[in-house]
């Protein structure tokens, strides 16, 4: 089995979140993307602590495809310091990991 990760990022706003996630999805370099909105995030940045509300995106891909997703996720990201951490699947359902490796696969495959 391909080593999985989801991986964890955040953005102000939903449309911009379904906006990223949809073109991740589109371009296969994730299989699905959870958008919770409603997440307060407390954080240092520049000058001082922020506290906003954002919406918390966690996707689901291959850590073959990882350099790829984060270069592309900085392209997309309106943050100029996008959150993306990714942390390993330890176990998962065996019909969701082989969906999971099928909608991942280029096209055609």
């Amino acid at each position: 089995m391909t080593e999985a990760l989801i991986v964890f990022t955040a953005f102000a706003n939903e449309a911009d979140a379904a906006r990223v996630a949809r073109t991740l999805v589109e371009e296969r370099l994730v299989a699905c993307a959870n958008l919770i909105p409603g997440a307060r995030s407390i954080y240092r940045w520049r000058e001082g602590v922020q506290d906003e509300r954002e919406v918390v995106v966690l996707m689901k891909t291959r850590k073959q495809d990882w350099t790829a997703l984060l270069s592309r996720l900085h392209d997309l990201h309106p943050y100029e310091t996008p959150e993306c951490i990714a942390v390993r699947i330890a176990a998962g359902a065996p019909r969701y990991m082989a969906w999971l490796e099928e909608s991942l696969a280029p096209e055609g495959s």
